[in-house]
Formats: C-alpha cells, structure tokens, sequence
C-alpha cells in the first residue's frame, strides 16, 4: 500500500493513495512526509488492512494484509478486484474442497452485502485471523485482520519491520523523484495532483474514523500527532485540539496517572496491552488499549501508537457472572442449613411451650417464654425467607391490612431499640391492602429497623409512615407501571450512605457491619420480596443525613373473611398407638411429649429399619409418624410406601424440616408436617390424616 503523490492514471506502478491536501495547484514535501509518517503507522501495525470501493475494487491496504494471508505482491494494487483474492484462495485450498467458482461467487455476494461482520479462520499454516469488517458511507467496506495466535517475538518483528522500512524508505524516495520530475515537466497536472492529494487525505481519514477503535499517534515527547475521531470522541475533545496536545491534556490527569508507567514503557520500546478506567457521561467505562512502539532504523522510538476498545460491556457481564456465583453460594448455603436448623427450632420451640403450660399460672415466667417463642418462630420465618430468596420458592401471598401488620409488630420494634431512639409511626385512618406474604414483609421491615438501629449508635429518631399513592411518571424511580400503590417509608436520623455504598446496598453479602455483625443479606432480600411481590423499592441516603427507604405495593382489596383455626381451640385427642419414627433423639423426645399430651400412647423407632421391624411384630400400631430425611438406606417417604403397600391400614403422617429436598412430584396419600410445628398444628395434622383414611 502507498500514499504518497499518485501519477498520471496511464502512468505504470501508479500509487492508490494522493496524500494531504495542500494549496491548489501545488504539492509540499511536507505534505507527503505527513502522509508517509500515517502510512508507516499503519504498516508497523500487526494488523492488516484492506479497504474496497462500492465495486468491490481494492482502494487501500498495508503490508500486513498481504504477510498474514499469503497474497503475493503483484495481486495487490488500486482496482485490484475482490474476486481475485478470494478465486486465489480457494485454488489454495483455504476453503476446503469444492467448486472453486461456487465458492468464489457466494464470498463475492456476502461482501457486496456491506455490513458489519466479524469472523475468524484457520489459516492452512496454522495461524489463526481474525477478520473484522465495517461499511464505510457510500458503500464499500473497510475490513482489519488480526493475528490471534500467540506473540510473535517481538525483537524478530522489530528487525524485519526494520528491514521492510529501509526497502520501503527506498521505494517511496525513487517514487518521489519520479514524481517530482513530472510535476516539472508537466505543468498543468499539478492542479489534478493536489486534488488527488486533498482526496487522498479525506478518504484516509474517513477510514480511520469509521474504523471500530480509537487510533492516535504519540510522539517520543508525549504530544499528539494524529487522533481518529473515534480517539476524539471518546475523550470529549475535538480532533483538531487533540494535535499538538500533551497526554494529560487530552485524557485527563486521573487516567493518566493510571497509564504513566505504560506510556514510559512504550517509549522505551515494548509493545504492551492494559486496560484503564475513567468516567464518561456520567458512566464509568473501561478500555483495553494497545500500545505499538515505532523504532527508527537506529533504534530510536520516535513515538508510539495507540488502538483502544471499549470493553465496558465485557466488564459488566463479568461482573453478573461473579452476582450469579454469589446468588448460587446463597442458595446451597442455606440448604445445607436449613433442615438442622428446623428441627433445632423444633425442639426449642416444643420444650418452650411444654414449659408455658406447666406454668401457666406464672406471669413472671410467661413473661420470658412468650419473647424466646416468637423468636423462635421468627427464626423459622428467616430460613423461609432465605429458602425463598436463594431458590426463587413461591411465595405465600394474602390481602394483608398493611396499617394493621406495622400497628401489630411496632411493640416488637420498640423492645428491639434502646431507650436512646424515639419511635414514631404514621398510619392511615383507612384500611390498605396489599397481596404479601405478610411473615416475609414483617421480617423485611423488622430489617430496615434494625439497620437503622446500627446507623443511630448515639440515638435518634425512627419514624415508619404508610400511605396511599397513585403513581404516574415518577413510577420510573420505583421501576414499576403507574397506579395505586400503598408506600412503606422508614427512615432515621442515623450516620447515612455515601454514593458508593448505597450504589451497593442490594448487593448480597454486602455490609458494611464488622464481621459477625451482619451477613449483607438482609437487603437483597427485602428488595428479592418486593420485587416479587409486584413492588418496588427505592433508598435514599447522604452521609450525616439519615436514611429513607420506601417501599410501594400495588393496593388490592381485602380478601373476604374466613374462619381459620387457632391455637385457643380445643386440641383433639386420640388413644391410638403411635410409632414415632425420628433420628434426631431431641427432636424425637418433644414430639413424642407433645403426643403423649394428646393422649396417644407411644412407642419410637431411630431409623426406617426399626420401625419395620416393629410394624412387623406389633400389630396394634395404628398410625406411623416419621421423619423424611434420615439416616440409612430407606427414607421416610420410602418408608410411608411400603406401609401404604403392605400395611393400608395404617395411617402414615410424615414431617419434614427442609420441604426443598423433597421431589417435585411426592405422592398425595402421605401428608406432610412442615418443621417447625406447634402442638396445635400436630393434633390438627393428625386429625386430618385418621379422617383422610376414613
């Protein structure tokens, strides 16, 4: 490829480029020195570079598209047609075998199609290339190959860019003094000259600009010479102010500071590739760039270029992959958890209750039972919660009175703050309901009070406010459709949020308690209920200022009432023997209290093996109650089949402290106790399986 002067058309070896523009009617050295300093830029490129017109004619190309794809020399001049390259390569086989024409004329037509492609291809020596080609206006394309194999040596490049410099130094000097000669002795083709010379230089520079990447030229004194306005653009400034700059100027003082030691490496000769972060619009974005040293025949570095890329959108899938790992870690944490923590609530919620009743007439015990039993519960409402939010489990969602839910749970809020923070609530004198699961909205907005706690360590004020909105336009800061919403606003007078931790607040495991203070869940969940709960939900925040979060529900009306059974009812008792069947010896001493309080005598088995032995021999067994996950080789839902197979008369209720590993399709004659449970919803469960047998 040649950009200096072109002679007259009829004229032999007649270049394809003019160079820059210069006064008409005259062509300066300087002007082709300039487009001879461009045109050695683009052949010390690894890449290689090929530019055809709308006929599919070659305009343009470098050195290295002939090197990185075997085109003898004599192939490449202007109006060298397209089809010539690809004919040339499929006589060399590069296309497998097949008609030669067939194949020719299909790379001709998806060429002439002119739009953006990217591919890749194995050369028959082995390198592999990377084409990437763009449309430029007017149609015709310009298209870079890139070598994607592993790194050449670089001081083997060096010598032979060298070497290809001194021939090249050569031929352009004995082009220049032919053309030098005929601008003398031919006065009237000067003005066709130098108008090839401005047109020369236009089509270069569209090339360049339309080009997908920022190229820009540095000489050894870190000042600009040359800037494609993608490089312009990118950094806000227009290309003509970018020339003569110095580095800083151009990019900024923070990037530069992130690239200094980059820039001392290339001048000092090595080719390198890193990647630098910046803000732009507003946005941080990150680019890869590549910096290509160019050496004199002495050794001497004369300057640099530079390719960059935005990778900003890599960077953001990368970060979603590593979100995704963590939402994954979320879930198999909590099911590893979640069954031995369900059956320790179920002790301690069945040794708390026994205790209750044998001192029911003692208020100053009741006193202390009651807190630890809603704790308990609440514990067992938590790992529900994170079952919910790490395996997307369907919720459990009713019309829930939100004024009634906050008015029922603000004496719990209040026990849970020191006499230090004033509480406040503003409620609605209208009853508004929202479809919620009301368990997952308590322990969301217990969360907010909490955190607001930790922000107020030296006092303050928490108010939590609940009103009817109809959102319109500013439905957009909530991420959800206009309508009638019921808003939830907890806010404190605490420490606040700088811009990047509030950026953050949502992400799981993110906190910035000490550690062992908090896991960095409770947000994300709370944002994982709302959002599924067809809400959303928005945090404002400023450093000494407080927090304000809100919450918005899509309003919908009460459900009609029902009866439903509660803990004050009468328990119904049985006389039936029962088996109990549990491998968790705590476990299995409160359940079998429990039923012995219901009147059913008892007798208990550790594993699914003793418990067929006793059905076995003991004939009297009326009802089975069993654990699902247990140790050994037959489970409980194993266990119930064989019974319901050999024994149909026995009823069979089966419990189970994690329901998530339980298969999706589990079969309706055996009904199952979730854990934790209450003597109430055990009488009620047992009940439910004699009538079901009936």
């Amino acid at each position: 490829m040649t950009i200096l002067p072109a002679p007259p058309s009829d004229a032999p070896g007649a270049p394809p480029f003019a160079g820059p523009s210069a006064a008409p009617g005259r062509a300066t050295v300087d002007d082709r020195e300039r487009l001879d300093m461009l045109q050695a830029g683009l052949d010390l490129l690894d890449q290689g570079l090929t530019v055809f017109d709308a006929d599919l004619r070659l305009v343009a190309w470098n050195e290295a598209f002939l090197r990185l794809l075997d085109f003898p020399p004599e192939m490449a001049y202007v109006g060298a047609p397209f089809d010539s390259f690809i004919r040339h390569n499929a006589l060399q086989g590069e296309y497998g075998p097949g008609d030669v024409e067939r194949q020719v004329r299909e790379r001709v037509e998806a060429a002439a199609g002119f739009a953006t492609h990217t591919t890749e291809r194995v050369r028959p020596n082995g390198r592999v290339l990377q084409m990437r080609g763009a449309p430029l206006p007017g149609k015709g394309f310009v298209t870079l190959y890139t070598d994607i194999t592993a790194q050449r040596d670089i001081e083997g490049l060096t010598q032979h860019q060298n070497i290809e410099l001194e021939a090249r130094v050569l031929r352009r000097t004995a082009e220049l003094k032919k053309a030098n000669a005929e601008l003398s002795r031919v006065n009237d083709e000067n003005a066709q000259i130098a108008a090839a010379l401005r047109r020369s230089e236009a089509r270069l520079r569209l090339i360049n600009d339309n080009m997908p990447a920022l190229i820009g030229y540095i000489d050894k004194h870190e000042t600009y010479q040359y800037a494609n306005k993608g490089y312009s653009d990118w950094f806000g400034i227009p290309a003509d102010q970018v020339i003569g700059s110095k580095i800083p100027n151009v990019i900024g003082e923070d990037v530069y500071a992130q690239v200094k030691h980059h820039v001392q490496l290339a001048l000092g000769g090595k080719r390198l590739t890193y990647e630098y972060h910046m803000e732009r619009q507003g946005q941080l974005v990150t680019a890869r760039s590549t910096m290509v040293p160019e050496i004199a025949p002495d050794g001497e570095v004369l300057g640099f270029f530079v390719l960059s890329h935005d990778i900003t959108g890599q960077k953001q899938m990368q970060a979603a992959l590593v979100q995704a790992q963590k939402m994954e870690a979320v879930g198999q944490l909590t099911g590893g958890l979640a069954h031995d923590f369900n059956n320790l609530l179920t002790v301690i919620i069945g040794t708390l209750v026994a205790l209750r009743e044998q001192r029911a007439d003692s208020a100053e015990v009741d006193e202390y039972i009651e807190p630890a039993l809603q704790s308990a519960r609440r514990g067992a409402q938590l790992i529900k919660r994170l079952l919910t939010f790490s395996r997307q489990q369907p919720l459990e969602p009713v019309s829930v009175e939100i004024g009634r839910l906050i008015s029922e749970m603000s004496k719990l809020v209040r026990r849970s703050l020191p006499d230090s923070i004033a509480v406040s609530t503003d409620l609605p004198a209208l009853a508004i309901h929202c479809m919620v699961d009301p368990g997952q909205l308590e322990s969301a907005l217990l969360n907010f009070v909490l955190n607001a706690r930790d922000a107020m360590a030296q006092g303050g004020r928490l108010s939590i406010a609940v009103q009817a909105v109809e959102l319109g336009c500013d439905a957009a800061a909530f991420d959800v459709a206009p309508g009638a919403y019921a808003m939830i606003e907890v806010s404190d007078t605490g420490c606040g949020m700088d811009a990047a931790t509030l950026a953050r607040a949502h992400e799981p495991f993110f906190t910035t308690k000490r550690a062992g203070l908090g896991s960095g869940l409770g947000l994300s969940m709370a944002h994982g209920l709302i959002r599924q709960s067809g809400g959303g939900m928005n945090m404002q925040s400023r450093p000494g200022e407080g927090a304000t979060v809100r919450l918005v529900l899509p309003i919908t009306a009460p459900e009609a009432e029902v009866d439903h059974p509660h803990d004050d009812v009468a328990l119904h008792h049985g006389a039936e023997l029962v088996l109990l069947v549990e491998d968790e010896p705590d476990v299995r001493r409160v359940v079998r209290q429990q039923l012995i309080d219901l009147g059913y005598p008892v007798i208990e088995a550790a594993n699914a093996a003793q418990a067929l032995e006793m059905i076995e021999y003991i004939p009297d067994i009326a009802i089975v109650l069993s654990d699902v996950v247990m140790a050994g080789s037959v489970d409980g839902r194993q266990l119930g089949l064989l019974i319901l197979e050999n024994r149909p008369l026995i009823r069979v209720l089966l419990m189970s402290a994690y329901s998530d590993r339980l298969p999706e399709e589990w079969p309706k004659q055996l009904p199952l106790l979730p854990k934790p449970f209450s003597q109430q919803d055990l009488a009620r469960a047992l009940l439910a399986a004699k009538q079901g047998k009936s």
